[in-house]
């Protein structure tokens, strides 16, 4: 029996020492913040102790610090505020904040402040975090009356498949889609309804993205300037361009000094006269928040717009939203402090609505894919007479016509480029010396000779195919 007792005896003090030493690596765990390796273990021991105060503060902060049920993890940590410890209310001001709940917030950075009283670094925090809260409650006064019709889900890799633009409001792309490349860049472009401008962000020099633009010429994209050398003056990425009809209102995304959240909406307009554009103005909420906001559209044939959000998304999600433009800003008025915060985070979009409105056609309009409207283009227009006029090869019935009208193009080919090479020669002849004047007199006579000649040829081939043409056809 004593060989029976003892052996109890050391399991039992061994299962004490075991436990004890758990719980001392999860608290050194929590200090060195491997949340996700101390979390089980203060999980376990709150079952013993449900109203241990700093296993509630241990446990809510691990659960909050790996993604974890954030209004769980609130439950703990209001467990060990009431006992006064006050990391737990610096923990609340955070998640407080991150849920528009801004007087809340401010309450628990108050509380913290008091409490950590002594500690002058707990005190600039407490007084960094309290200043950041009221700046967002200022801007939820400013929030904007947007009717927000619809909202959807989707992966941030091919978040523009969810915008269906009007052919008439243009392209959007990726990157690499633009470029034609395998490289994943994390950037959008723009390209205008007649496809001979875009605008597009791609990494600088100095590892920022930044905004610029190219124009067509002839058939190939050149020109790239920087939309704006001065960055608008703001110092982080700038990415997701979008213009307006007017060739005008540029809209884009930014991240700088004081963002709400990572990137910010903003618009601007170019200036005509300075050939530069105006300083851009950010966006209110609910279009901004303090999470990353970016790739404002607006489709003026459909009548709504669309932007994209990561704000309460899991890694790798945004949230695009679908909306009515207004034709002018217009601030929410008559709410309470708490109403405000709920539209500028979005938390139900049917609070945007209009009493007694139907949106179910625009909704549908909205995620209508736009048909392109392609019209053939004639390979040429050639009068045969004042009843027919043909565009096609196919068009013409007499077989000789056909041959001679096919002869007559490559004549013209032939004068296009002696009259394009005349015409250069000319210029260089009226920017020279005396000397080369004379040189190149004689090859210019020639040329013109040439060119006359030609064009002699193919007034006469061009009577010739109507002749064949219209005895083919009796006319």
């Amino acid at each position: 029996m004593k060989i029976i007792y003892y052996s109890f005896f050391a399991i039992f003090s061994f299962s004490i020492a075991t436990k004890a030493q758990t719980l001392e690596e999860a608290k050194i765990w929590y200090k060195q913040k491997n949340f996700s390796l101390a979390k089980p273990v203060f999980e376990k021991e709150l079952q013993a102790k449900p109203t241990d105060p700093s296993l509630n503060l241990w446990y809510g902060a691990s659960l909050y610090e790996t993604g974890g049920d954030v209004d769980v993890a609130v439950s703990h940590l209001k467990v060990a505020a009431q006992k006064s410890l006050p990391d737990a209310s610096l923990y609340l001001g955070d998640i407080y904040t991150q849920k528009y709940l801004f007087t809340q917030a401010l309450a628990e950075y108050d509380r913290y402040a008091k409490l950590k009283r002594m500690d002058k670094e707990a005190i600039n925090v407490a007084n960094a975090c309290k200043t950041k809260v009221e700046n967002y409650l200022q801007l939820v006064r400013r929030t904007e009356d947007i009717q927000i019709i619809d909202s959807t889900v989707v992966d941030k890799d091919s978040f523009l498949s969810a915008y269906k633009l009007s052919p008439t409001s243009g392209k959007l792309a990726t990157f690499s889609e633009l470029f034609d490349t395998k490289q994943k860049v994390d950037a959008a472009a723009y390209l205008n309804e007649k496809r001979t401008k875009i605008y597009y962000s791609r990494m600088a020099q100095d590892s920022i993205f930044k905004l610029y633009t190219m124009e067509k010429v002839l058939d190939q994209f050149g020109n790239e300037k920087q939309v704006s050398p001065t960055n608008f003056g703001l110092k982080g990425d700038e990415n997701y361009p979008f213009v307006l009809t007017d060739g005008v209102t540029l809209y884009f995304a930014a991240k700088d000094e004081d963002s709400m959240g990572g990137y910010d909406l903003f618009v601007t307009r170019y200036n005509l006269a300075k050939d530069s554009y105006l300083v851009p103005e950010r966006l209110n909420m609910p279009f901004n928040s303090i999470y990353n906001d970016y790739m404002l559209v607006i489709d003026e044939e459909k009548g709504v717009g669309w932007f994209a959000s990561d704000r309460f998304q899991p890694e790798g999600k945004v949230c695009v939203y679908t909306f009515i433009p207004n034709n002018q800003v217009k601030s929410l008025e008559n709410g309470s402090i708490d109403y405000l915060a709920s539209r500028a985070r979005i938390l139900s979009i049917k609070d945007s609505w209009k009493t007694g409105a139907n949106y179910a056609q625009l909704i549908a309009l909205a995620k209508k894919n736009a048909e392109m409207k392609t019209e053939k283009k004639a390979d040429f227009t050639f009068v045969i007479n004042d009843n027919s006029v043909y565009h096609y090869l196919k068009d013409f019935r007499s077989k000789n016509a056909q041959e001679a009208f096919s002869q007559m193009k490559e004549l013209e080919k032939s004068l296009d480029q002696k009259t394009d090479d005349l015409e250069q020669k000319r210029l260089k002849y009226s920017k020279s010396d005396a000397e080369t004047k004379r040189q190149m007199t004689q090859e210019i006579l020639t040329l013109e000779n040439e060119t006359e000649s030609l064009d002699t040829k193919l007034r006469a081939l061009a009577i010739q195919v109507r002749n064949l043409e219209n005895k083919k056809i009796g006319n």
